[in-house]
């Protein structure tokens, strides 16, 4: 499988934003190749790899601009099990693997039921939430 490219959501933030790389999973299920990120819980899918990479773009595009909008980001991610602090240098953590594995049980049934391949893959965040 190609490797992903940086992925950034359209969402607007102004100048500042924070890069990470999250654990991303791309699996087949039923024909259909899908592009899962469970520390954030957003998913894309289509007929090959690349157009699961552009609908996962799409989702977590809308995921940013919804959340933002309600003022609802930084309560989801603390949600999901983000720890969130106030120090512009490290403002926030995603959840280890062995937390979402027990916690998300969309990402334990794809884990126990599934081939898939993990890449860790750079995200974009807005940084003034």
């Amino acid at each position: 499988m190609a490797k992903a490219a940086e992925i950034s959501g359209n969402w607007k933030s102004g100048k500042d934003s924070i890069n990470m790389k999250l654990p991303v999973i791309i699996f087949e299920e039923d024909g259909s190749h899908i592009v899962y990120c469970p520390a954030l819980d957003v998913s894309g899918y289509g007929k090959n790899v690349k157009e699961a990479q552009e609908s996962f773009k799409i989702s977590l595009g809308e995921f940013f601009h919804y959340t933002l909008n309600k003022k609802t980001f930084v309560s989801e991610l603390s949600r999901m099990g983000w720890i969130i602090r106030k120090s512009k240098r490290k403002p926030m953590h995603p959840p280890e693997m062995t937390e979402l594995l027990s916690n998300n049980d969309n990402f334990s049934r794809i884990f126990n039921n599934f081939p898939f391949q993990k890449i860790d893959q750079n995200i974009s965040f807005p940084a003034n939430v």
